[in-house]
Formats: C-alpha cells, sequence, structure tokens
C-alpha cells in the first residue's frame, strides 16, 4: 500500500494507492484511519473501491455502517472512488445518494471529483 498526500491550503487528502484489498473489516478502516491522520496528518482520505471488500457494499452485513459511523466519530472524511452503476440494490442506491448529499463520506466517479469533493469540506 501507497499512501499520497494531496495538498491545498490547510486541507491534506491521502490517497490510498494498492493491487489489493486494504480494508476488508472494521479494525482494517480503523487502522488505516490512525495511520493517515497520525503519521501524515491527514483527516481527508480517497480510496478506490477496489480496496474495499465487497462486504462493504452488501449493506446487511452492516460493514459499511460501522465503519463510517467511525469514521464519522473520529470527524475524517472518506472518498470511496469508482462505479457504483453496477449494484442493483435499491438500499444500497438510497445510503449513496445519502451519503453523497452529506459532509462526511462520498461515493463518486473518479478521483478528481472525489478531490474536490474533500477540499472543499471543513
Amino acid at each position: 500500500m501507497n499512501i499520497i498526500i494531496d495538498q491545498q491550503g490547510s486541507s491534506k487528502v491521502a490517497i490510498i494507492e494498492s493491487n489489493n484489498i486494504v480494508i476488508n473489516n472494521t479494525q482494517d478502516a480503523l487502522d488505516l484511519m490512525a495511520s493517515v491522520k497520525y503519521t501524515d496528518d491527514a483527516h481527508k482520505i480517497l480510496i478506490d473501491k477496489s480496496n474495499l471488500t465487497e462486504d462493504f457494499f452488501e449493506l446487511k452485513t452492516k460493514l459499511a455502517g460501522d465503519i463510517l459511523q467511525k469514521y464519522v466519530n473520529y470527524q475524517v472524511k472518506l472518498a470511496i472512488v469508482g462505479e457504483f452503476d453496477g449494484y442493483n440494490s435499491k438500499s444500497l442506491r438510497d445510503f449513496i445518494y445519502e451519503c453523497n448529499h452529506g459532509k462526511h463520506v462520498f461515493f463518486l466517479n473518479n478521483k478528481e471529483e472525489a478531490l474536490q469533493a474533500l477540499h472543499n469540506i471543513d
């Protein structure tokens, strides 16, 4: 795993780059958050959807809810980048819609949109 910091003014976004799944469970998400927050002093994370276990997108596992609640509690913003149209779950589509209208978690199509969204929130 490689972490690249994209900084605009005082806003720092940690961009996670990996060819592997980085987040398999809640503890992995907490470890990533702690690493980025304390090592790189970044409170915003951009990660590709391919770096998340598919269980994250199956809402009945409650993995997404658990992880995102921890990120909100610790005031870490998150953008997940990828193609989400392939999921047939109405619940997941509604969840993504609600997240994208908030200020903590974003599901976006590309890195540029994600960086813009993260840099434009406090």
